[in-house]
């Protein structure tokens, strides 16, 4: 089933916009103003800050792993759901994504009922159900109309909330009593009329207040920059908003007795310079949380629609002619209002928060197994250590339980009911997951998984490198080459092609190689052919392993001595393409060898910058490259010098431009360096920094003639490759 036709939005907010506002305001809510006075009440000041800094920490991790899998990934539209389906699949994507969008639509029927509390609090003769539908109406509008200007307004939300603060921390009411502050508190307000009471009541009472740190991921279809944007936007948020949240503790410790702060929840508005105002931000946050749920929601349930995991999806999917997902506008509102006339979402409300928190443990487990695997389509520009997810993961599970126990239980069997009816059902859509790589980390009970969701994939890429090999001393050459190339998740298969000897004399001097490579963690397998000729044989190879489990994806040649053999070595490079086989064509300096390995060449054919990055890679055949020089750069800790040619010198800014593209796009290493040289491409390889190896495209019918050439003008080892179509280096 083809993609759904539909409006591609423009990608129009930034950073502030798009994800810092909407997410600060989702965090800075109705429990900031209402409840941290009895958290602070019952836990003492000091205790109120424990349970600020363990629920904003175990946020704050969450927000790091989605930040980082935010820099390695061009992130489409859907947010979390995007995240997930690209690395676990459609179905996971779609067991978590269905639950998580029901929860932001019911989650806007909550925030309307916490702002009609607040509106009749102060206008007591309004009708509730008036109001309910009232404030909906006003924010369904204005989120239809366009979200630009659902995020004009919140930034006149966020100027008086920040102005409710202001009136609050300036009062010195909360400074003033900082003396007789309670330290630790004896939790007499949370008994609630039972025996329960304790530190981890407080705690779940608190720590909805840390959520909504997705708010700015569920516009990742319409961000400048995703790969900045989410990054910077949610984790400053995030800080600020903890910070905000520790220095109101100290207030209101300050501010009242313990008995008062347990008793009135009102008691910021209380005791601030100007009560209205603070009034005028509980109904701000209410209302911004609102509609910031309001807009990301529909745009979860397109990317739904879009992967084919909701009925009717490809109608849902249909965008406005701006970009605005309308049609799941329409049912998202709908859902709203059959949630108002509930009147009381109390019974949900915890089942709400369980989908969120399942979603949070789900992103630090996609981080915890991406970053586990070491596929080479895993390289964050963000890097953190594994324990940051980790702590992530085990803490939101903790949440979940001390929460509400029961909630937590239904909502995880409601997520795996979903997965199993995906499963069963089928979802048609993209496999560019790293499925494979888990399964085959996870032993032999996944290959069938694997084999269905196959590993043949952009994300999921490793070199599986078939080396034919005549003479079995010639590995002991390339030894180090092919291990800084093959490891560490990548594959070695030794084809012995026995020519000018018996397969039985050939057999225990490949197997000793053979050996070699796996006492050094590659896993190497290998195997012996009688053959009459060189060709002959890796042709007859290259076909039979075709539809081999670890099927080679590149093929390792050498350039010979003699010129004589080139034309049998252009059939076996002809062949390899025509069978989808990636090329590597080794070419030693016979005096320089490999060198020190310091420092490597990677030399790109310059493009129009503003062409699609992907179809230029594919056009000049630079996906493999890229990927060699970068593994190498990697292993070796390398220098990487960028390289173009252009003819003329008005053609130098351009080629800048698309190296400076390039480099962002397929994230390689910050201290890389670009050169662009103006020269023929033969005579400007001469005068290219020195390198101790040279990695070039091998053009479609170029003579190998030209590549002892090169290897003469570069003074240095050269590695021509030519793609498969089956690697990507932006992926």
């Amino acid at each position: 089933m083809s993609e759904p036709s539909r409006s591609r939005p423009t990608k129009k907010f930034g950073t502030l916009a798009g994800v810092f506002v909407p997410t600060l305001l989702t965090i800075l809510g109705v429990i900031m103003y209402l409840r941290l006075g009895w958290v602070v009440g019952n836990a003492g000041l000091v205790g109120g800050m424990a349970i600020i800094l363990l629920a904003c920490g175990i946020t704050l991790a969450t927000g790091l792993s989605l930040a980082s899998i935010s820099t390695n990934t061009q992130l489409e539209a859907g947010g979390p759901y995007a995240i997930i389906s690209k690395s676990l699949g459609q179905e996971v994507g779609g067991a978590i994504g269905v639950p998580l969008y029901l929860s932001q639509a019911l989650a806007v029927a909550m925030y309307i009922f916490g702002f009609r509390e607040g509106w009749v609090a102060i206008f007591p003769g309004h009708p509730a159900i008036l109001v309910d539908f009232g404030v909906f109406l006003v924010m369904f509008g204005i989120a239809f109309v366009s979200t630009s200007l659902a995020f004009r307004i919140q930034y006149v939300v966020l100027a008086v909330i920040l102005g409710s603060l202001v009136v609050v921390l300036a009062s010195p009411v909360g400074w003033a009593g900082l003396g007789e502050v309670t330290l630790f508190g004896d939790y007499s307000g949370t008994s609630a009329g039972t025996a329960s009471r304790g530190f981890w009541i407080v705690f779940a009472v608190f720590f909805p207040a840390a959520t909504g740190i997705m708010a700015g991921a569920n516009m990742s279809g319409e961000l400048e920059n995703p790969r900045v944007n989410i990054p910077v936007g949610t984790i400053s948020a995030i800080v600020l908003s903890m910070v905000v949240y520790m220095v109101l503790a100290v207030w209101v410790a300050g501010a009242a007795t313990t008995e008062e702060l347990i008793d009135n929840y009102t008691i910021m508005v209380d005791r601030s310079l100007f009560g209205p105002l603070v009034l005028a931000g509980l109904l701000g946050a209410t209302f911004s949380s609102a509609l910031s749920s309001l807009v990301g929601a529909p745009r979860i349930l397109a990317a739904l629609g879009t992967g084919g995991v909701v009925p009717a999806g490809r109608w849902i999917a249909e965008s406005a002619v701006n970009g605005e997902p309308r049609r799941g506008m329409i049912i998202t509102g709908a859902i709203v209002a059959c949630a108002l006339l509930l009147r009381d979402l109390n019974v949900v409300a915890p089942l709400i928060t369980m989908f969120f928190l399942i979603t949070y443990t789900v992103i630090n487990g996609v981080m915890m197994v991406e970053g586990s695997l070491g596929l080479l389509s895993f390289r964050p520009t963000l890097h953190l250590p594994r324990w940051v997810p980790l702590l992530g993961a085990v803490g939101c599970g903790f949440a979940m339980f001390i929460v509400n126990p029961t909630f937590s239980l239904i909502s995880v069997g409601v997520v795996g009911a979903i997965y199993f009816y995906l499963l069963k059902r089928g979802v048609v859509g993209a496999r560019e997951d790293v499925r494979s790589g888990i399964f085959v980390a996870f032993a032999e009970w996944a290959a069938a998984r694997v084999t269905e969701y196959g590993m043949a994939n952009f994300r999921a890429w490793k070199p599986n490198v078939l080396v034919p090999v005549q003479d079995p001393a010639a590995l002991r050459g390339e030894f180090h080459l092919l291990l800084d190339v093959c490891r560490p998740e990548g594959s070695l298969k030794i084809l012995g092609l026995a020519t000018t000897e018996t397969a039985a004399e050939m057999t225990p001097r490949i197997e000793n190689q053979g050996r070699a490579f796996r006492h050094a963690d590659l896993f190497t397998t290998w195997s012996i052919v009688d053959t009459a000729d060189f060709s002959t044989g890796i042709c007859a190879g290259l076909q039979a392993l075709g539809s081999a489990f670890f099927r080679p994806n590149v093929v390792f040649l050498r350039l010979p001595e003699e010129p004589e053999r080139y034309d049998e070595l252009e059939h076996v490079i002809g062949e390899a393409r025509r069978l989808g086989v990636g090329v590597m064509l080794w070419a030693p300096h016979h005096k320089a060898g490999l060198g020190h390995g310091q420092v490597v060449n990677l030399w790109i054919r310059p493009e129009d910058p503003a062409r699609d990055m992907a179809e230029s890679l594919a056009r000049n055949n630079a996906n493999l490259a890229i990927l060699t020089a970068y593994r190498l750069c990697r292993a070796w800790n390398a220098e990487l010098n960028i390289i173009s040619v252009v003819a003329t010198k008005a053609e130098v800014p351009a080629a800048h431009e698309y190296l400076a593209a390039l480099r962002e796009v397929c994230r390689l290493p910050r201290n890389a360096t670009s050169h662009v040289l103006v020269d023929a491409f033969e005579a400007a390889v001469a005068s290219a920094p020195q390198s101790d190896i040279d990695i070039i495209g091998l053009r479609a019918g170029a003579e190998l003639e030209l590549a002892r050439e090169l290897v003469e003008r570069t003074r240095s080892a050269c590695l021509f490759t030519s793609d498969s179509g089956k690697e990507s280096a932006h992926a």
